[in-house]
């Protein structure tokens, strides 16, 4: 029997793509046999006709009694992908979420790719758009992006961008997405301790309107990258982060301050040195380091936020039968 699967499809501002997209995933579910699915509408705040589109889907799927269900999550204004990505994982009941873009630029079609890949054992898989249809401006940066959160997270995938990418139920259940983190998805599966793997899958040009995304966009993912790096490797242990470079700076000092001593014992003057300031600086540089450290220690303990929760993500097997 097909998995149930959850179509996770934000929306902003794509009312002449809608209905084509929905009647590609519907036509794609029918010849590979997944009969069970639902389909979420995530409108990030259309001004368009983009909300009118979808609840005439949902009338229209009542009427005739279709066998997936849908619905619409509409936000009262635009709050960016992540936001409506964590809305509809939210909202997924599906033991496998596929997220998908509403411009008709991510294939349908290429869904069995998706979980064949994820047959193979992997928790997430991300399409990888090896051909890909968008103007110069989009792919060298995206390019640039792709390398360097390759480089700084060690998951060796060709494409963090793309949003056609399927997801287990208790992976998904676990993500926390908010500004541009929904870039960094394979990050935070990783610091979860699930698998990611990917498959080249078909990328169309965009038929309907203009992409939603500007220069900004890049500046905003260059720091939640830096967070995501810094998350993925210290976000449960920031002491280790911080005392290192403070012990570092505090031995230097504590070193400089002993040998002025030493020379101040022997009758040399050391008051007006400046070795002595930069002793002195390291040495206090270093103690508010250890201080920051410490006190992001006793902020995860307060909040108990050390990651997420161990025994909801992990596998439990149990042999035998339960006693009467």
């Amino acid at each position: 029997m097909s998995p149930t699967l959850s179509f996770i499809i934000p929306v902003y501002n794509e009312e002449e793509s809608i209905e084509e997209l929905f009647a590609q995933i519907q036509q794609s579910c029918g010849q590979n046999g997944y009969d069970r699915y639902e389909v979420i509408f995530i409108d990030d705040g259309s001004t368009d006709g983009s909300t009118d589109k979808i609840r005439a889907i949902i009338s229209q799927s009542e009427q005739q009694e279709k066998p997936e269900k849908v619905t619409l999550i509409r936000f009262r204004k635009n709050f960016g992908k992540a936001a409506a990505l964590q809305a509809g994982f939210e909202k997924a009941t599906g033991e496998i979420a596929i997220t998908m873009d509403a411009d008709l630029q991510d294939d349908p079609f290429e869904i069995p790719k998706l979980l064949a890949k994820m047959d193979e054992g992997f928790d997430v898989v991300s399409g990888w758009k090896q051909v890909r249809h968008d103007p110069m401006e989009k792919r060298i940066p995206s390019k640039l992006f792709n390398w360097v959160t390759a480089k700084m997270s060690g998951i060796h995938i060709h494409d963090f961008n793309c949003g056609f990418k399927a997801y287990r139920q208790i992976v998904y259940r676990n993500l926390n997405l908010y500004g541009e983190m929904h870039r960094y998805i394979p990050i935070q599966a990783k610091r979860l301790g699930f698998s990611t793997g990917e498959t080249a899958v078909e990328h169309h040009a965009r038929k309907h309107g203009h992409s939603k995304y500007g220069f900004e966009r890049y500046l905003r993912g260059l720091f939640d990258s830096m967070t995501s790096s810094f998350l993925l490797h210290y976000g449960d242990r920031p002491m280790h982060f911080f005392g290192r470079p403070g012990l570092l700076m505090c031995g230097i000092g504590i070193i400089i301050c002993l040998i002025l001593t030493v020379q101040w014992l022997g009758g040399q003057g050391i008051g007006t040195r400046p070795l002595l300031a930069l002793g002195i600086l390291l040495i206090t540089v270093g103690f508010q380091f250890f201080a920051t450290g410490l006190s992001c220690e006793m902020m995860l303990d307060r909040l108990g936020n050390r990651g997420s929760n161990p025994t909801r993500i992990a596998e439990v097997i149990t042999s035998g039968k339960p006693k009467e």
